[in-house]
Parts: C-alpha cells; sequence; structure tokens
C-alpha cells in the first residue's frame, strides 16, 4: 500500500490532464490520495474532486498566503464544508514568515481561529510552517490540538522531537532526495517509522529523477524509496507503514468509499 498523504490536484496546475494524473498515480500503485484545500474556493474544489473519486479524500482550510484575503464569511463556509463526507482534515493552516504574503499579525490571528475551528469539529490539522517553527510550535501548544502532521516538514531533529512529543506527525516531502537535504534526511532517519507520513506536494517539490517537474502522486514511489535507503529496510515496509500511519490520522479505511 502507498499513500500521498499530500497534494493539491485542485490547483490549475493539472486542469489540462487531472485524470490522466489521477490514473497513473493508481497504475503506480498509489491507493490513496489527500488532496488539500488552501483557500476556499480550492477547499470547494478539492471535495468535489473527493466525490467523484473513490481513491481521492479532501481537506479544508486556507493557507498562511491567503489569509489576508478572509473573513468570518470565509470560515463560517470552511465549517460547512468541513461536513462533505470525504474531507478528513483541517488544513493547510498555518505561518509562513519566508514569504510574508499575508501580514504576520494576519496569520498568526487566523491560525488561532482555524485551530479552534479544527478542534470544534473534532478533525485533525494539517500544518505549513515556514521560517516560523517557534511561533507555530507555541500556538499549537496554547491551542490544545493534537492531532495532526506538519506537512513537508522543514525543521531539525530537535524540532520534530517537539513535533511528536505534542501527538504530531512529520510528514517527509520529495525535497529527501535532494542531494544538499541534509537536515530532512535526519529527521528521516531518526524518526520512527510510525511517525512518519509521505507526501509529493503536487504540484510542487518534485522529486528526484523529476526534479525540475511538475510534481504528481505517481512521484511519491522515489520518496518512499529515499527514506528506505536513509532507514535501510524495504521501500515497501516504508510504504506500508506510512500508508497505515495516514490511514489512522485521517480515519480512512483500506474498503471505505463514505
Amino acid at each position: 500500500m502507498l499513500i500521498d498523504s499530500h497534494a493539491h490536484l485542485e490547483m490549475k496546475e493539472f486542469d489540462a490532464d487531472r485524470e490522466e494524473v489521477i490514473k497513473r498515480s493508481k497504475e503506480a500503485g498509489v491507493d490513496f490520495i489527500i488532496t488539500v484545500g488552501t483557500n476556499l474556493a480550492l477547499s470547494k474544489k478539492a471535495s468535489a474532486l473527493a466525490w467523484e473519486h473513490e481513491n481521492i479524500y479532501a481537506t479544508v482550510g486556507v493557507h498562511p498566503h491567503d489569509v489576508g484575503k478572509t473573513d468570518q464569511r470565509t470560515f463560517e463556509s470552511l465549517k460547512e464544508l468541513a461536513h462533505h463526507q470525504k474531507v478528513v482534515a483541517y488544513g493547510e493552516i498555518g505561518l509562513d514568515f519566508f514569504r510574508n504574503i499575508s501580514s504576520q499579525e494576519k496569520q498568526i490571528e487566523s491560525f488561532g481561529l482555524q485551530l479552534e475551528l479544527a478542534l470544534e469539529l473534532n478533525l485533525p490539522v494539517i500544518i505549513h510552517d515556514r521560517e516560523a517553527h517557534e511561533q507555530t510550535l507555541n500556538i499549537i501548544k496554547t491551542s490544545g490540538v493534537r492531532k495532526g502532521v506538519f506537512h513537508c516538514f522543514s525543521g531539525d531533529y530537535a524540532m520534530a522531537k517537539q513535533c511528536l512529543d505534542l501527538g504530531f506527525y512529520i510528514s517527509i516531502p520529495g525535497v529527501v532526495t535532494f542531494d544538499k537535504a541534509k537536515t530532512v534526511q535526519e529527521v528521516a532517519e531518526r524518526i520512527p517509522l510510525s511517525s512518519l507520513l509521505l507526501e509529493t506536494d503536487a504540484p510542487y517539490l518534485a522529486p528526484v529523477p523529476h526534479r525540475g517537474q511538475r510534481n504528481e502522486p505517481s512521484f511519491i514511489i522515489h520518496t518512499a524509496q529515499k527514506v528506505a535507503a536513509i532507514k535501510k529496510v524495504s521501500w515497501e515496509e516504508v510504504a506500508h507503514v506510512t500508508a497505515c500511519n495516514t490511514m489512522e490520522l485521517f480515519g480512512i479505511k483500506n474498503s471505505d468509499t463514505r
């Protein structure tokens, strides 16, 4: 079993060949894909896509880049959308102090509000954290949220350990296949397999040997193989355990058609 725990199939980069991409993922042995909403419009598109495909699940939320365009009505609509049968998590939410497309003040405010909403909905969260490690951890600690995943993990092992202590999984992206990505490789080596997920973050961050291309879920195999080489186990074991972790986090059953 193999699962891409974080992709963005609803984005415009897949408009021309979305069905072919989904077909290729099945042919590559990818059992399930979690397609992750990043604003209200894309969350609606993600949930519709999940409804159309048995092997796709969706999440809803507002990415830190987009929170500057939100108001209370946005979150009310997301709350309603979250009750869709195949919505399995709240996110992608968090802080991005690298690009600061939305003001840091607005990011912090919206992150706290969305964590509260996730708690109310009893959904796990998908966390985006870039150049805001301390702030992200402090807000999560205060929120009381203790179920979710740090997606496309960019911290070091010390931070990863703190995330695990809070009850979170660590998601390893295709970046782990890059020669110079020593920090995430160390995290992949030292964190127990029982605490890891695999993701593509498609259409972004394609792994070697597809680096520089548009990423897609079928490429998840390369991330599984790299993590297996790092941990000195078979890629099949990495695929199976991380798939089981993903299903446990998101409440997906193997025969689940919802």
